[in-house]
């Protein structure tokens, strides 16, 4: 059995090995060999090696007569073979010989297409360095002429677009790694040009504001009658067509024309009268600043550059705004402080309409109330040190024209015009000071003496300079006298030159005709009521004045008074508002002439008085005098003299109201009465004889013939005979040793003693009393001295019960 498998095994094997690839036979024969029947697989294979071979040769003696003919027609076929071979080997050596050249020609033919696609690929690669390198020389231009916006955009198309298509190359390198270090540079530059641009308009803010001024001010003379709105309007425009202008001149594609290393961005403009007046624009070039923004814009550092131009600008303003110390003593100083002013704002109102956001309305609005605060307190505090009105007044002028020129550009000057009429008061105060000097200088080099008049032209000289009207002095013959002195037309035209001087600062204020009327009427009333009342007080009150010069003032304040209505139509006249106007302020000129008349006329009583008392201090009484037994008692010298300087005084007061001229002479008498009287009752005087009483009786005879005599016309009767009743009363009661009638009728309305006072009668009977002791020792040794002395005792008495039964 084992045979069979054996034997059935080695049959598989063979088949395997005659069927199976020669390369994988390997693994067969291991397994013949690994097995125990290697004889026995010999011999099977040795078996199988001679069945093919019989078939073989069985195949090759069937096939032998068609192998000779097949080896019998290759050797014919070699020989043909060999032909061929030979002619092959010809034709290949001419073929070789052939190509040779062709060869030779494709060989060229290859290195010209290399060297063609060389050529192409160099073009390619120049056509996009060509651009970088142009665009990098372009830069490089640009750079050397300080075209620097040009230049940073030249470079942001140089970095996105050239160089990326240039390819990887060091040149393209160099210049990548330089782009940072130029947009540095380019960005520092245009910050130093701004700087100076800065620094330049601070120094030359002067000469702009001036030119704005100057441009404001000739526009309000081409126009005046158009109104302040009017004017900002078309302002407004003429500025938005020159800043239309520059902005597309400053902002084209190469950003205006290159700025020099000495720009300062001030332009140089000559000055031709013939030629227009340039606008303040037209004097800086603003390139610096357009320049400087659209570089940074391109940066991408727009709010950093904004808020760095905001910043300098705050600073410079605060600069601008700080007055300096001495700027109120002159206008000029004013002028120069104004001009920086408008010259800044007139740059940040250009800057603020031919930028897009670098400044805005709210900033500048915010600059403006700043400055408009700072203004205000300087101008407030520089004010007040200023002593001269025409100095305030050009100053006003000239804060008008700051407002009017900053109004023209939008920018609000309510506050200035306030604060001009708060200056309107100090002003007024000043011209308070000016006219107090000039009418204390009128009053004392006036001669206070009626002024003579020679001819017509002289009186009309006078006439046209006060308003008088006298038809009876028109009729007078030449040469005449103006009842007053030239006092009356000089105070006269100051008044009117003070009027002026008040319209004068009222002019351009926006003030309503109603306003400015008021406005001066209440300035007038403080001229009149304060300084012109305090001059003639002081003309009035001080020393050596004498009574025909008081005269003279009482005379001149009647005709001022009368003049006050032309006053009040003068000033309508210039003002244009009726004086019937409701709520018109009326003048008080009226009232002070009234009062320094009624000063003047109590200074004529006072110093009336003054004079009589320095006559009566010349009063020399014996009062122990004996009474004259024989001959006339003649009145005392001092009271002579009296009587003939007060006729010479009165007749001096003609001119006078004649209550004046009356209660003068009313007043002197009374005075003289009263002094007299005072005499009697001198606690000094002890002793008073009837021989003193006597004498002066007889002075006052003569007082009351003074009296009688009518120095001044308008007394009634004896109307001024009563001033010396109680005198004449008390000495006649003594002179006629009436008592019995005095003490009788005390009282009694029909009394005749009816002014004579107990108390004074009591006085002077003691005084006698005392008398008749001392000049009577002996008196006691006579029956008519004893008894007389008695009565003398009992009247005293009887005054004495009178006096206490009047009191209970």
């Amino acid at each position: 059995m084992a045979s069979v498998e054996t034997a059935a095994e080695h049959e598989r094997i063979l088949r395997e090995i005659e069927s199976t690839d020669t390369n994988c036979i390997g693994p067969t024969l291991r397994s013949v060999y690994d097995g125990q029947e290697h004889g026995l697989f010999m011999d099977k294979l040795d078996a199988r090696i001679r069945n093919h071979d019989r078939e073989i040769e069985k195949m090759c003696n069937h096939h032998f007569q068609g192998f000779v003919d097949s080896i019998t027609e290759l050797l014919k076929v070699r020989g043909e073979a060999q032909k061929l071979k030979s002619q092959v080997t010809e034709t290949n050596r001419c073929l070789q010989d052939d190509g040779k050249e062709l060869m030779t020609s494709m060989e060229e033919l290859q290195q010209c297409r290399v060297q063609q696609r060389n050529i192409a690929t160099t073009i390619d690669k120049l056509t996009h360095c060509l651009p970088v390198l142009e665009m990098y020389r372009r830069l490089q231009e640009q750079m050397r002429a300080k075209r620097y916006y040009p230049a940073l955009r030249t470079l942001e198309q140089l970095e996105q677009t050239c160089l990326p298509k240039a390819g990887q190359y060091r040149f393209c390198s160099i210049m990548a790694e330089n782009i940072p270090k130029l947009r540095v540079q380019i960005q520092d530059t245009a910050m130093t040009q701004l700087r100076d641009f800065l620094e330049s308009i601070r120094k030359h803010s002067d000469k702009i504001g001036e030119t704005a001024i100057k441009q404001a001010q000739l526009q309000r003379s081409m126009d005046s009658s158009v109104s302040v709105q009017h004017r900002a309007l078309n302002g407004r425009r003429h500025r938005k067509e020159v800043f239309a202008g520059g902005t597309v001149t400053q902002s084209d594609g190469d950003g205006g024309s290159p700025l020099s290393e000495q720009d300062s961005g001030i332009l140089d403009v000559e000055d031709d009268e013939d030629d227009e007046m340039p606008g303040a624009q037209d004097l800086v070039d603003f390139s610096p600043v357009y320049h400087c923004l659209h570089i940074h814009t391109v940066l991408g550092l727009r709010d950093v550059f904004e808020s760095y131009y905001r910043k300098q600008r705050r600073k410079q303003a605060r600069l601008v705004l700080q007055p300096h110390s001495n700027m109120h003593e002159t206008l000029e100083g004013y002028r120069r402080y104004f001009n920086q002013i408008v010259g800044f704002f007139v740059v940040e109102d250009h800057v603020l309409h031919t930028t897009q956001g670098l400044v805005n309305r709210a900033y500048v609005e915010e600059l403006w109330e700043l400055a408009l605060s700072k203004i205000v307190a300087a101008l407030r505090t520089h004010s007040s040190y200023c002593d001269d009105p025409d100095l305030v007044l050009d100053l006003k002028n000239l804060i008008v024209l700051f407002a009017d020129t900053l109004q023209g550009y939008g920018f609000p000057v309510s506050q200035l015009f306030d604060m001009l009429l708060e200056m309107r008061e100090q002003y007024g105060e000043i011209l308070l000071k000016r006219w107090n000097i000039t009418f204390r200088q009128v009053l004392d080099q006036d001669n206070y003496s009626p002024i003579p008049v020679s001819t017509e032209e002289e009186y009309k000289s006078y006439t046209s300079q006060f308003p008088m009207q006298d038809p009876e002095l028109d009729k007078l013959p030449f040469p005449k006298k103006l009842p007053f002195s030239e006092f009356v037309p000089k105070v006269y035209s100051q008044l009117k030159e003070f009027i002026y001087a008040c319209l004068k600062y009222s002019e351009d204020l926006h003030l309503s005709s109603t306003e400015v009327d008021d406005m001066i009427r209440k300035s007038t009333n403080l001229l009149l009521t304060r300084t012109l009342s305090h001059c003639l007080q002081y003309a009035i009150k001080k020393k050596n004045v004498g009574l025909a010069e008081l005269v003279q003032v009482i005379i001149n304040t009647t005709h001022l008074e009368q003049s006050c209505h032309f006053l009040e139509e003068f000033i309508s006249n210039i003002t244009n508002v009726p004086p019937d106007t409701a709520n018109t302020t009326k003048l008080y000129g009226t009232s002070t002439f009234k009062d320094a008349r009624h000063a003047a006329e109590a200074e004529i009583y006072t110093s009336l008085n003054a004079k009589i008392d320095q006559f009566l201090q010349l009063a020399d009484y014996d009062w122990m005098a004996l009474v004259q037994t024989s001959g006339t008692l003649e009145p005392s010298d001092y009271l002579i003299d009296l009587i003939a300087f007060l006729n010479s005084t009165f007749s001096v007061f003609t001119n006078l109201p004649g209550k004046v001229a009356q209660t003068a002479c009313m007043s002197a008498c009374k005075h003289i009465s009263t002094s007299l009287m005072q005499l009697l009752l001198d606690t000094e005087v002890k002793q008073i004889s009837m021989g003193a009483l006597h004498q002066l009786d007889t002075d006052v005879k003569e007082c009351e013939g003074f009296a009688r005599a009518g120095p001044v016309a308008g007394f009634q009767g004896d109307t001024l005979l009563l001033a010396f009743s109680d005198l004449r009363q008390l000495l006649d009661l003594f002179t006629l040793w009436d008592w019995s009638t005095y003490l009788a009728d005390y009282g009694k309305p029909t009394c005749r003693y009816l002014r004579v006072n107990p108390n004074n009668a009591l006085t002077l009977l003691e005084k006698m009393r005392e008398s008749s002791r001392k000049n009577n020792v002996f008196a006691q040794f006579r029956k008519t001295d004893r008894d007389r002395q008695k009565l003398i005792d009992t009247i005293i008495k009887q005054l004495r019960n009178l006096i206490v039964h009047h009191h209970a």
